[in-house]
């Protein structure tokens, strides 16, 4: 599927200053090491692209919550020691992302420098899309490159109002490889076509659930949210999580899927713990045998062979949310087990961003995944039909 939103190889770039959007929003640890780089990562191709084309490059970006408050602890230093590394080259950092210092080192900049502006979000404005905030950040370029797809989804001054103060605004390749490839699986997929949905909540997968219900050949759930639809059976779930608000929506969407001809699976046998201690006793039983005060925390041995044979002759495979509480080694098997199923299916292989793209990493399968999105949130509105707004203000082609 082809985006229709202009993008970076249909724009002149040859001596502009080109301010680039990145999603640099990447964890760190207590030392403030980067724990993770594949958004850094994922963000070279636009950013080399640019400076070979001639251009000087302006690198924006948040990282983490700082709530308006300039915090020592999340600032964008650590990525800018990390990107020198990986571009091979200096990347200057601005003490701030607006203001007079800034001005000073953008004016400076010569066809292939690059310079990293502080965290956006140590300035309040940034969230509150304050259209002042947004104009000083517009006055830096004269062409902004959107590359933040995991921020998309939010209408925020860097990534929706400074459009309105470019001349010239387009979306990156890492943008157009996302929306090509999670529109393009949904609107139009080799068949057969799986998806497999986890992760603790029916409640936040709702739009994502009745949108791909429509499209899909089979659906696999898993996670907590698989037992709101096993005790909408009239099965005794224990104290797994559950959302009782949620039982008849999940008992609908599995009639409405059955009725189409949609083949709908859900765990045959689960890991249970008799409570969340870290050294709590755990079995593996069959759903219909959860104990009265058990929690259901993984997917059991006899799910991950059902869902490992669903997955098999698939041709298109979307993955969104974790089999279980994969953070715990007792109850990550299920989770593991089903990167290891999806990675060996000869199919195209679509995992949604956030825990799920981090449980493909621990275990090992990122090269063998055909695409791993880098937003976890914006993958699930753009999945779910939704217009996003660092997408919507980006002109047509």
């Amino acid at each position: 599927m082809r985006i229709t939103k202009r993008t970076i190889d249909q724009v002149d770039l040859s001596g502009k200053r080109v301010v680039i959007r990145c999603d640099f929003n990447i964890p760190l640890d207590d030392s403030l090491q980067i724990t993770d780089d594949s958004r850094l990562r994922a963000a070279l191709p636009t950013i080399n692209h640019v400076a070979d084309e001639g251009a000087s490059v302006i690198l924006c970006s948040h990282l983490g919550r700082p709530n308006g408050e300039p915090i020592p602890e999340l600032s964008l230093a650590p990525v800018a020691k990390r990107l020198r590394r990986l571009l091979g080259k200096d990347v200057i950092f601005a003490p701030d992302c607006v203001g007079p210092k800034v001005k000073n080192l953008v004016s400076q900049l010569k066809p292939g420098d690059v310079l990293l502006l502080e965290n956006l979000r140590f300035h309040p404005e940034e969230e509150q899309n304050d259209e002042t905030f947004a104009a000083e950040l517009g006055s830096l370029g004269d062409v902004y490159i959107n590359e933040a797809f995991g921020t998309a989804h939010r209408t925020h001054a860097s990534i929706v109002g400074i459009t309105r103060y470019m001349k010239v605004a387009a979306a990156g390749y890492l943008m157009k490889r996302e929306v090509e490839y999670l529109e393009g699986a949904v609107e139009n997929p080799t068949r057969p076509f799986v998806a497999i949905l986890g992760g603790a909540k029916v409640s936040g997968k709702i739009g994502v659930i009745e949108n791909l219900g429509k499209k899909v050949d089979k659906v696999i759930i898993g996670g907590g949210m698989a037992f709101t639809f096993i005790k909408a059976m009239g099965l005794e779930i224990g104290r797994s999580l559950v959302e009782d608000d949620m039982l008849e929506f999940a008992k609908r969407i599995q009639e409405h899927a059955i009725s189409r001809g949609v083949k709908f699976y859900l765990p045959v046998d689960c890991v249970v713990a008799a409570s969340l201690d870290p050294g709590a006793e755990t079995k593996i039983l069959p759903v219909q045998e959860i104990p009265e005060g058990w929690y259901g925390l993984d997917i059991g041995p006899a799910s991950v062979k059902l869902f490992g044979e669903v997955v098999q002759n698939a041709k298109t495979i979307l993955w969104n949310g974790p089999m279980g509480m994969f953070e715990r080694d007792a109850f990550s098997r299920g989770t593991f087990a089903m990167v290891h199923a999806v990675a060996n299916a000869y199919a195209l292989t679509i995992v949604g961003g956030g825990e799920t793209a981090l449980a493909v990493h621990r275990a090992g399968e990122s090269d063998s995944m055909s695409f791993i999105s880098t937003g976890g949130g914006a993958a699930l509105q753009l999945l779910e039909g939704n217009d996003m707004p660092g997408l919507a203000a980006l002109p047509n082609r």
